[in-house]
């Protein structure tokens, strides 16, 4: 377990290959401390999704190594295989996926949000109270009797979130969070997720949304098209950077005329 002032996370060399040996991570080092609001930065494809993968254990390094609350992170390592710790780590971490739809697999909202907490071995009233104050913070307590598959992608991005939240974890994991939301549902999300940090939550985004990662983060990693980690730092800092952005393709060059004059602006890629 982690003791008290160390990293919640810690990686070393984190390598991740895929069958065959193409790379999709070389040689990450980094630390996420309690209460950081992280955003992993980078291209499509620059290994942003495996490595909120690999923090939440859904797989592990081809080399180097993780820790989480001071303890390893290792396909077949006696710290996962140890029921107490499997618990401990579920119970602390969540992870919110890209496509909500491949996250939600219940008929209705309600049962949805309710899974963790009865998985979590909660009393029915308490599962029942911690549900419905889930949904209320999220607004979403009026759809509770609908199916997810029903909602708009705004809402099923929020039932994601909340069905995560109801198991009331320390870090959250979430990738690409504001992928095909409208305008309204964006700053939402912004807000929420700040709100969330200032209460404690230990966070980490994998984004190429830049407005995203300056409003919510106080940190960046970058990563480059050869998923390497190119740069950490402070979020202002690094997103004033415009040649870094533009070697790890977070934005591009256009030329625009103005009139008799000619010159080129960065600009971040849409959604």
């Amino acid at each position: 377990m982690a003791q008290e002032g160390e990293p919640v996370y810690r990686l070393d060399g984190v390598c991740y290959d895929y069958a065959g040996g193409r790379p999709a991570l070389r040689n990450v080092s980094m630390e996420v401390k309690q209460g950081d609001s992280i955003s992993i930065l980078g291209a499509n494809g620059s290994g942003k999704s495996t490595l909120l993968k690999l923090m939440d254990a859904l797989i592990f390094p081809s080399r180097g190594t993780i820790k989480a609350f001071g303890s390893p992170l290792t396909e077949g390592g006696m710290e996962l295989n140890r029921s107490e710790y499997a618990r401990y780590f579920r119970r602390k971490v969540g992870m919110v996926f890209q496509d909500a739809d491949s996250q939600l697999f219940s008929p209705v909202v309600w049962e949805e949000v309710s899974f963790a907490p009865f998985q979590l071995e909660l009393d029915q009233g308490e599962a029942q109270r911690r549900v419905d104050d889930v949904l209320s913070l999220l607004g979403i307590l009026s759809l509770k009797d609908r199916s997810p598959q029903a909602l708009s992608q705004g809402e099923k991005r929020k039932v994601a979130i909340a069905a995560v939240l109801s198991s009331a974890p320390d870090v959250l994991l979430l990738d690409e969070p504001s992928a095909d939301l409208d305008p309204r549902t964006r700053v939402w999300l912004q807000d929420f997720l700040r709100e969330l940090n200032q209460g404690g939550k230990t966070i980490v985004t994998a984004t190429h949304d830049l407005e995203l990662a300056y409003e919510t983060s106080n940190r960046c990693i970058i990563l480059d098209e050869q998923h390497r980690m190119v740069a950490q730092g402070q979020t202002e800092e690094l997103l004033e950077d415009t040649d870094l952005l533009l070697r790890a393709n977070l934005i591009h060059e256009h030329a625009h005329r103005h009139g008799p004059l000619s010159h080129s602006h960065p600009h971040a890629h849409p959604e």
